[in-house]
């Protein structure tokens, strides 16, 4: 039995999220029909780096199975994708220790979010359409995010959790023409923190909020606040970092 490490995109529209649901279609879940094909019917079962949620894309996912196999990686990559839906690919597959562990071995995750200041039509699944947002004053917003600070007011759901701090290493906007993008690096993520932080600098943005109630967000942390969601599908899991990166 060897471990396997695979790098993943997906189209985040189709699914129900990353995790295994009972009736309803995930990427975990069309990783694992995948490799049942390929192991004689039998369940492999394969473990995420995140576990994004409906809607939210990735380009860098990465997930690991164990499996007793003779094909090499570069055929075992082709296997999957030869079972995989369209929206689903495998980028890169390699063979690693016994004690690698695609989510409690990285050390950074690294997310975008994208925004699009006009209503395009092909572009309505990847992107939060908004009016033109003033990069420099998100920027202002954006660096009090910088650092470890305790999360509680930007995440929903963590009652299991022995902490809910993170450290955050990037915190930036940056336009693009039409598009203006927010990259966000941090050693975890709270549960649609992500979605928390862009929505309620918008909101910032728009006058809903003031700066210093954001700032107190952060150094105050609470439940139960005011803040303001952005919808799923600007969101991507770019790229997740080990210690061999």
């Amino acid at each position: 039995m060897s471990r396997f490490r695979v790098i993943i995109q997906y189209d985040g529209t189709g699914f129900r999220g990353w995790q295994l649901q009972k009736n309803d279609r995930t990427v975990q879940g069309e990783l694992e029909k995948s490799l049942k094909k390929i192991n004689d019917n039998n369940l492999i079962r394969v473990h995420g780096a995140g576990r994004t949620d409906t809607g939210v894309h990735a380009t860098g996912q990465v997930a690991h199975f164990d499996l007793s196999t003779d094909l090499d990686t570069s055929e075992l990559k082709n296997a999957l994708n030869g079972n995989l839906p369209k929206d689903i690919r495998v980028m890169d597959c390699d063979q690693v220790s016994d004690n690698f562990h695609a989510r409690f071995s990285a050390k950074k995750r690294h997310y975008l979010y994208r925004t699009r200041n006009n209503q395009y039509l092909l572009d309505r699944n990847y992107t939060w359409s908004t009016e033109k947002l003033n990069v420099v004053k998100l920027n202002d917003i954006a660096k009090i995010i910088k650092g470890d600070h305790d999360f509680t007011s930007f995440s929903r759901n963590n009652k299991n959790l022995d902490h809910r701090r993170c450290i955050i290493y990037e915190s930036l906007w940056k336009e693009d023409n039409e598009i203006v993008n927010y990259y966000i690096t941090g050693n975890r993520f709270l549960h649609h923190m992500v979605r928390y932080l862009v929505g309620t600098m918008v909101e910032v943005l728009r006058d809903k909020f003031e700066l210093e109630y954001f700032r107190e967000l952060i150094n105050k942390p609470s439940e139960n606040v005011n803040i303001f969601k952005a919808p799923p599908q600007g969101l991507v899991l770019t790229k997740v970092d080990y210690a061999q990166n």
